[in-house]
């Protein structure tokens, strides 16, 4: 159920649903029209302004000389994302195997989109944040939106030309957010350039932290994970909320490679009780 006073929204406006276009010249203008961007309003909504890319500079350099803390820059850069945005869900899942070529065609349209954005933030902060964030639900509570051998043919071979622009190109680390259950992906997207996924969704299928740690721990960072926040951290008492956390630090801390946080956002049904029990669970296990 939804919080009294809250508002839902939903994506009615698909700008591909009758079909993939001839042409992808007006991508730049059509990508503004769907329900992300229309809701979501950040600094990049400024990004054509022309002292843009200087003002985010400075704010950078002042962010990164008044703190010890890691700077994250969010990209996006959406791929298979993109293709329900614009095609709607259940099109694009069907697209990626009944018509490959099309859908290639879209991804480089992209891709073409997420270059540019790239080539900018590497020039404007690339030397001053520490982490560039991609983002990709790939994954559904039960495993996979498609099979690893459809990642591999459509969106690997582009998420790696993602992150090689950035490793070349700055002194960033790559960071992938995925909900879902995307175990059955991560030796394909760790091979694809990314160093840290995020949230870590310890509830999915085959996303239990000890075997996320003993097969990936050498190869990824885990920046999430820490509280789970589809039934515990709402529905359970502070006691659950405690040992729920300490599970969670116990398996994926050790060796470092963990950055705690919740699983998703804190939402307005948590109660006060269990956000001030995981703080302390935290602490506790300092």
């Amino acid at each position: 159920t939804m919080p009294l006073g809250a508002t839902f929204f939903d994506q009615t406006c698909f700008p591909f649903i009758d079909g993939y276009p001839d042409s992808y010249a007006d991508l730049p203008q059509i990508m503004p029209l769907i329900h992300w961007a229309g809701l979501t309003h950040s600094p990049w909504d400024h990004a054509g302004d022309a002292d843009f890319w200087e003002q985010l500079r400075a704010r950078a350099l002042a962010l990164r000389a008044s703190s010890d803390r890691a700077l994250m820059i969010v990209v996006g850069c959406n791929l298979f994302e993109w293709g329900t945005f614009l095609r709607r869900l259940d099109n694009f899942l069907v697209d990626i195997v009944t018509e490959p070529a099309q859908v290639e065609r879209l991804l480089d349209a992209l891709m073409e989109q997420h270059l540019k954005t790239l080539e900018k933030v590497c020039a404007a902060v690339g030397d001053v944040a520490d982490v560039c964030r991609f983002g990709d639900d790939l994954g559904t509570d039960q495993g996979p939106f498609m099979s690893p051998k459809t990642y591999r043919q459509l969106f690997k071979p582009r998420h790696k030309i993602l992150t090689d622009y950035v490793k070349q190109n700055s002194t960033m680390h790559t960071f992938l957010h995925s909900c879902g259950s995307i175990y059955k992906l991560l030796p394909d997207l760790i091979e694809a350039g990314f160093e840290i996924v995020n949230p870590v969704q310890t509830i999915a299928r085959d996303m239990e932290p000890v075997r996320l740690k003993a097969e990936f721990g050498r190869d990824l960072t885990f920046w999430g994970g820490g509280a789970d926040t589809r039934f515990t951290l709402n529905r359970g008492t502070p006691a659950a909320v405690k040992d729920d956390v300490r599970r969670n630090i116990e398996a994926l801390s050790p060796g470092g490679g963990f950055v705690f946080n919740t699983v998703h956002n804190i939402l307005p049904d948590v109660p006060p009780e269990n956000i001030m029990a995981m703080f302390e669970a935290i602490d506790e296990y300092r």
